[in-house]
């Protein structure tokens, strides 16, 4: 890929799926489209915070950008039906985005290959999604790292000494008002799956 390429707003997904990669279960809405169904998002500025790597700063850009594509910004989440139907265009350019200036240690895509690697599908497996938050480190031993608003934005490390997959932090699919892990577990699988449908 080119530098020019990858300045554009949007990036076609790529058309094959890794041959290593544990197949996922597929999700039951509509299949992925070659246009952005919601509206134009300027990546530019998320973009440049990478290309910096200023991680917690592209992590709040990346927060911002997705609630807008999916017009949730009132929200201030997105829900599994918005994941489910995210457009594939823009979640690949974010993903990208942040392989690329991360050299392949950070990403959605990233986190999903982690997650496929240790037995995961669609189906919630609190061993398994456990075992992958503590891959991740998204976990310590005793509690979850919290993002929530209600919560100081502590213990993620945005900066290339984290764990593979550590970022992005899961803030865009944390309602301030959850209680449960298992619900955002859902959204986090919901997003696995949109990446598997994107051919991510």
């Amino acid at each position: 890929m080119t530098p020019q390429q990858i300045q554009q707003p949007i990036i076609k997904p790529p058309t094959t799926i890794s041959r290593n990669q544990q197949p996922i279960v597929q999700s039951t809405h509509p299949k992925a489209t070659e246009i952005s169904q919601t509206r134009q998002i300027d990546y530019t500025n998320l973009e440049s915070l990478l290309q910096q790597q200023n991680f917690r700063a592209a992590d709040e850009e990346t927060y911002k950008v997705m609630l807008a594509v999916a017009k949730r910004e009132i929200k201030g989440d997105l829900d599994v039906k918005s994941i489910d139907n995210f457009p594939c265009r823009d979640l690949c350019t974010i993903d990208k985005l942040w392989v690329k200036y991360s050299t392949g240690k950070f990403g959605f895509s990233v986190q999903k290959r982690i997650y496929q690697g240790l037995g995961g599908t669609r189906n919630y497996d609190r061993k398994i999604w456990y075992a992958w938050a503590d891959k991740v480190v998204w976990k310590t031993e005793s509690s979850w790292l919290y993002t929530k608003r209600f919560y100081p934005i502590m213990n993620f490390t945005y900066d290339m000494k984290a764990p593979e997959g550590h970022l992005p932090t899961p803030r865009v699919y944390q309602h301030w008002a959850s209680t449960f892990w298992f619900e955002e577990a859902a959204k986090g699988l919901s997003l696995f799956s949109r990446l598997e449908t994107c051919k991510l």
